[in-house]
């Protein structure tokens, strides 16, 4: 799903914005995102751990915690932490951004939606989130379509409409990397 994508594209670079302004931080995150591309999955959620034991005031570094768990495919848990985060930061719109990722990876796209709704609600010109609530609305309507359709076989002005936001939900074709 293209909505997935494009989110977790998104998640360095909120990193990065987060930790902008922070040297030392900017280290420390440097630090554990080269351990965790390394291979060294655990040993970075360790050192992510120990840094959050005395920062725990620290956004970015539970940001980043949340995405290394989403990139080690614990998904549970980085749901836990962003849901933390929108709690306990509800001015910053990522962990919002970042729990709608991972609604709309389980097909539950009433909570991506409203989780979307917070991140706009902390900053109503986000870009990336207004692009993915209409990714969600999306998906919800193809979902609608596709229940009428069940219920009314027969209804000829579903199949193009269906049809219509089917390609749209398609993923599209990534540009080259070099």
């Amino acid at each position: 799903m293209f909505l997935v994508r494009r989110l977790q594209l998104a998640f360095a670079t909120v990193i990065l914005s987060l930790s902008a302004g922070l040297v030392h931080a900017a280290d420390d995150v440097a630090s554990i995102t080269q351990l965790f591309r390394s291979g060294q999955q655990a040993e970075a959620l360790s050192e992510i751990d120990a840094l959050l034991a005395t920062k725990s005031d620290r956004p970015d570094l539970r940001m980043l915690k949340g995405i290394l768990l989403v990139d080690s495919r614990r998904t549970d848990e980085a749901l836990v932490v962003f849901q933390q985060l929108t709690e306990d930061f509800p001015e910053v719109p990522e962990p919002y951004n970042n729990l709608a990722v991972l609604y709309a990876a389980r097909g539950e796209f009433d909570k991506a939606r409203v989780a979307l709704d917070g991140a706009l609600r902390a900053n109503p010109g986000f870009a990336t989130a207004h692009q993915n609530l209409g990714d969600v609305y999306a998906q919800l309507a193809q979902l609608s379509y596709q229940r009428a359709l069940k219920a009314e076989p027969s209804n000829t002005d579903i199949p193009p409409r269906l049809s219509l936001l089917r390609k749209l939900n398609e993923p599209a074709a990534r540009p080259s990397q070099p």
